[in-house]
């Protein structure tokens, strides 16, 4: 943008640079055509021209000032047309110019494009060139490793020659085997039966030992409980007699309590007995009949008690009685 602007204004500088010149030569060339009024017409007495003579004078030099016009205007029509040929070259020129700046600025843009291009490529290739030594690299480690084992199976096959000379004189003796590979095969079917059957063997011993050793486990496990069990049973042995203890005195106890009973049971008959017949005995006394229940020996006891009340009140009042008349002389 700043360029276009640029583009544009350099015309304007040089047509303003060339209207100047121009100017001035106009400027000339109208001092040349027009008459200079700074030069002195002859001495002539004017005032005895004729009227006529100042009339023709008038109109000649109105042809001549029209004839000087005509000329300017055609001196002015051909500097336009040469100006207007000069602004078409310029304008011209201008466009070219800006053809020149865009085709420039394209250039520039064409040229950053196949730089970042370049700068692109010249990355991919740098990586691609890495990617490739790492390649390089490892091929080299790998063909190292192959040489390394081919070198190991070159002594192998160096070192397996006679085993490879013993199979040939084998397979001459076996003829059901047509060729070294069949006799391989058959050796190596073999060896890997003779593999699963040590497999198979050490997991069988592996579970033999597993099972020995759960087996183990149990006994110990049995001769744990067997002495749990054992401790158990001292202890239950010693509740039992604990409880046999407690039982001998609990009988004990109860036949002395049912003994206890019956004496008291008998006491208690005998008490009551006793109450009946001095309940009966107060009621003969007072000659009354019973009245009351024989089972009541609370009652019968309480009649006995009042009936001795009574008794000894009148025995303290007959001793009153017998005291007062010894008293008396």
């Amino acid at each position: 943008m700043q360029d276009s602007g640029l583009v544009e204004r350099k015309p304007r500088a040089i047509a303003r640079k060339m209207a100047k010149p121009w100017e001035e030569y106009f400027q000339l060339a109208l001092q040349e055509k027009m008459p200079n009024p700074s030069r002195k017409i002859p001495d002539q007495n004017v005032d005895h021209l004729p009227p006529v003579l100042r009339l023709l004078e008038k109109r000649q030099e109105l042809v001549d000032a029209d004839l000087a016009l005509q000329a300017q205007k055609e001196v002015f029509q051909t500097m336009m047309a040469a100006q207007k040929q000069r602004w078409e070259q310029v304008e011209q020129k201008e466009r070219e110019l800006k053809g020149s700046f865009v085709r420039f600025d394209k250039f520039l843009q064409d040229t950053e494009a196949r730089r970042s291009r370049a700068l692109r490529r010249a990355a991919e290739e740098r990586l691609q060139a890495s990617r490739q030594e790492a390649e390089a690299l490892r091929l080299r480690a790998q063909l190292e490793e192959l040489l390394r084992e081919r070198a190991r199976l070159q002594r192998r096959l160096e070192r397996l020659e006679p085993c490879a000379r013993l199979l040939g004189g084998v397979l001459e003796q076996l003829p059901e085997f047509q060729e070294v590979p069949e006799l391989v095969a058959r050796f190596d079917g073999l060896a890997d039966m003779q593999a699963a059957l040590r497999l198979t063997e050490r997991q069988r011993v592996a579970e033999l030992e597993e099972a020995r050793a759960r087996l183990q486990r149990l006994r110990e496990a049995g001769q744990d409980e067997l002495l749990g069990q054992g401790q158990r049973r001292a202890q239950l042995l010693e509740r039992l007699e604990a409880a046999r203890e407690r039982t001998l005195r609990g009988e004990s106890k109860w036949i002395q309590i049912q003994n206890t009973a019956a004496e008291k049971t008998l006491l208690l008959g005998r008490t009551r007995m006793a109450a009946l017949n001095l309940f009966q005995l107060v009621c003969r006394h007072k000659r009354q009949p019973p009245a009351l229940d024989i089972e009541d020996t609370e009652g019968q006891l309480e009649q006995v008690k009042l009936f001795i009340l009574d008794l000894s009140a009148m025995l303290a009042s007959l001793r009153q009685a017998e005291l007062t008349p010894a008293s008396q002389p």
